[in-house]
């Protein structure tokens, strides 16, 4: 493996020369990205990171070479860890990162077609897909931040994908692995690299790691720590770098304190990874602190937005560990909250998951549920005790609620369908001005 460069100080800008056929691949690109905006079917970033891998398989590796890299995955928390992660990693250079959120292939092609003189990279990375994007981009650093089970119709068991990570980073020894040591199963996937370092992110979600992942014997939890009953020595890790509710604290002695622009306790833990990854690329502990505290919005989460009479504030959640997490940020003193769940490819259509939730958090606060699954979520908040009206569409179910601020809820296509129709209530009210 070619020695990596240095990691102190700011990165050299890598060559742009490449082969004829990655040339030709990235000129159709940009001509799929302009007749997709020249239609109106969006920015057309997508499109051409697709066209771009038929026309060239080995485009990430040859657009990724000279190209100091990050990778970040993990079920839950993934673009606003790579965004804060970018944001610690920028006094470094430029970073090529997703603005969207777009953790696939295309996406990441995509990515790396648009910032080609990038000398630095903060990219999420699905969980199936960070073997092989590991192998076309060789990071320097690699975050795993949880591992919980998803839509298991569409992604598939969870121990699987442990797995499948753990024989990932084997094949790239040189990489720094940043990995939450609470996470039973992430721990797992790090437990064996060469160059750990290990982050106290938190845990909320335990359910998926009752069991050893390497033995399949119990985990007894005592306190913070944990260890598997069938290998004595696979035990919780000592954090490198911790949090409170006030301060980051860090190798060194280092502490300094954590103001973030986005809530719940989830992020302290993800603005900790980040500050830890962009430590081991070589920032100022310092700053990487201080440039994380100024990510807010992360395509379109923890966004507030004007809606007729009434402030929103949305959030996403894909999986009962989000769930639980993105309930915790709910405002108890809001004027309203709507639930938005959908049953799309997307989100998984297998809303069984519903019933891992503590909707019963909502006993006190009246909720609305909407969604195209409404339906489902309804029986579940009745089971809950919730009180609750049961209005489908999302706009119609905010318009419902007494005027002021209201929280919005909301699973992937349903939060995305959202999105689409404020912006174009937004529109609607500027022509009318």
């Amino acid at each position: 493996m070619p020695d990596r460069p240095s990691s102190a100080g700011s990165a050299s800008r890598p060559s742009t020369r490449v082969p004829a056929r990655t040339s030709v691949a990235l000129a159709a690109a940009a001509a799929a990205r302009w007749a997709s905006r020249t239609a109106g079917r969006g920015k057309g970033s997508m499109i051409g990171g697709l066209v771009a891998a038929k026309i060239d398989p080995d485009i990430m590796r040859r657009l990724a070479a000279g190209k100091r890299s990050a990778i970040i995955t993990g079920t839950n928390g993934k673009s606003t860890t790579t965004r804060m992660t970018a944001a610690a990693m920028a006094e470094l250079g430029e970073v090529a990162t997703q603005a969207d959120g777009a953790n696939m292939d295309a996406g990441i092609i995509a990515t790396l077609t648009l910032s080609r003189t990038a000398p630095l990279c903060a990219l999420e990375v699905d969980e199936l897909h960070v073997p092989h994007v590991s192998d076309a981009v060789d990071p320097e650093v690699l975050v795993l931040l949880n591992l919980s089970r998803d839509q298991l119709d569409r992604v598939g068991e969870i121990n699987l994908i442990e797995r499948r990570l753990r024989e990932g980073i084997a094949r790239h020894p040189s990489t720094t692995v940043v990995a939450n040591c609470d996470d039973v199963l992430v721990t797992s996937a790090a437990f064996d690299a060469p160059d750990v370092v290990w982050v106290a992110a938190g845990a909320g979600w335990v359910g998926d790691s009752v069991s050893c992942p390497r033995t399949g014997e119990p985990i007894v939890r005592s306190g913070d720590g944990w260890q598997s009953t069938g290998d004595e020595n696979f035990r919780r890790p000592t954090p490198d770098w911790w949090f409170d509710d006030e301060n980051i604290y860090g190798p060194g002695g280092f502490s300094a304190p954590l103001t973030l622009a986005v809530p719940g306790r989830a992020n302290r833990g993800n603005a900790t990874q980040a500050v830890a990854a962009a430590v081991a690329m070589g920032a100022d502990p310092g700053k990487a602190v201080a440039a994380v505290g100024t990510v807010g919005e992360v395509a379109g989460r923890y966004g507030v937005h004007q809606v007729g009479n009434h402030s929103v504030r949305t959030l996403l959640a894909k999986n009962p560990a989000g769930w639980q997490e993105a309930l915790s940020m709910i405002d108890q003193d809001a004027d309203g909250l709507v639930i938005a769940v959908n049953g799309q490819v997307p989100d998984g259509e297998d809303l069984s998951w519903l019933w891992d939730v503590r909707f019963e958090a909502f006993e006190t606060m009246q909720v609305v549920a909407a969604g195209e699954r409404a339906a489902d979520l309804s029986v579940r908040l009745l089971y809950a005790g919730a009180e609750h009206t049961t209005i489908p569409d999302p706009m119609a179910a905010i318009a419902s609620c007494p005027p002021g601020r209201v929280e919005v809820l909301a699973n992937y296509t349903a939060f995305r369908d959202l999105g689409i129709a404020m912006e174009r209530a937004a529109r609607a009210r500027k022509a009318e001005q």
